[in-house]
């Protein structure tokens, strides 16, 4: 199964992000923390080039936390500075602002040397849809001034905001890049939910979850769904069938689906991770 999702406004998104990266200090990069590899856009790097960035793990209470742990130790290890927050409860705000003034403090030094009068830090937050950029925006500033909702696609134009005296912070719409190379990685985002669910085969996303947390994490979702050691060696085709009737959906595959679905988006089923972070080489 191949899933593509790049509306138009998307590629406006990345021009009008091309043109005002010269005016930040710092990229706010955000991922999804059950997916830092795959929720990153490949295209950014690019795009972003030598600019300082924070990559920020949210919804990192959704997440695998030792995977969680070991995806920051492997960001550092990159160079790049890296902070797990849960943007919906404010968690780990303060974290970002202290880093970012850490990795801007030789740029703000020269330009106290100079002369030169202290101002704002100038960010711009960037990352694939539904990640969480105005839910971070929302609690920097302390008011609902950007539009939020729990599917991708609400931020459509590029907006600044400011946070005091220490922040001036610009919000741009989710982008993600024309082609996955990986299928899986469609298969991740649509799972968390980056990608709308209506141009989805919501039962194949469905059975992709239950396989992936079946290999990955037995207990949690034999727990959630009472499934006995016997029903867990079911074909994925027929746990879902289980699934269903037991929560009354009989032969409804399609509502069971779309349950599931939420029920692992949401945690109902536990903590995952879906990218495994990679093992860092002893150290000579």
């Amino acid at each position: 199964m191949t899933i593509q999702w790049f509306p138009g406004h998307m590629a406006k998104a990345r021009r009008q992000v091309t043109e005002k990266i010269k005016l930040v200090d710092v990229i706010f990069e955000l991922v999804d923390a059950r997916l830092p590899l795959s929720s990153r856009n490949p295209i950014l790097d690019e795009i972003i080039g030598e600019k300082p960035r924070i990559i920020i793990l949210n919804k990192s209470d959704l997440a695998d936390p030792v995977q969680t742990k070991r995806w920051v130790e492997y960001f550092n290890e990159q160079g790049i500075a890296a902070v797990p927050i849960v943007a919906q409860e404010g968690k780990g705000m303060k974290q970002v602002m202290e880093k970012a003034k850490e990795i801007l403090k030789p740029k703000f030094d020269r330009r106290a040397a100079k002369g030169i009068k202290p101002r704002a830090i100038r960010a711009m937050s960037i990352g694939i849809p539904n990640v969480g950029k105005s839910t971070l925006i929302n609690r920097f500033i302390k008011k609902n001034v950007a539009k939020t909702g729990n599917k991708p696609g609400v931020t459509k134009a590029q907006q600044w905001l400011k946070l005091g005296k220490e922040l001036e912070l610009l919000d741009t719409p989710g982008i993600l890049w024309p082609k996955f190379e990986d299928p899986a990685i469609g298969q991740k985002l649509a799972l968390t939910g980056a990608i709308k669910d209506t141009i989805l085969q919501l039962d194949d996303i469905a059975m992709y979850g239950i396989e992936f947390m079946r290999e990955n994490y037995p207990e949690s979702i034999s727990k959630r769904y009472h499934l006995s050691e016997e029903e867990m060696t079911l074909a994925i085709p027929e746990m879902l069938m289980l699934i269903s009737e037991r929560r009354g959906f009989r032969d409804d595959y399609s509502r069971a689906a779309e349950m599931v679905i939420f029920e692992i988006r949401s945690g109902k089923v536990g903590r995952f991770t879906l990218d495994i972070a990679p093992v860092s080489l002893p150290k000579e």
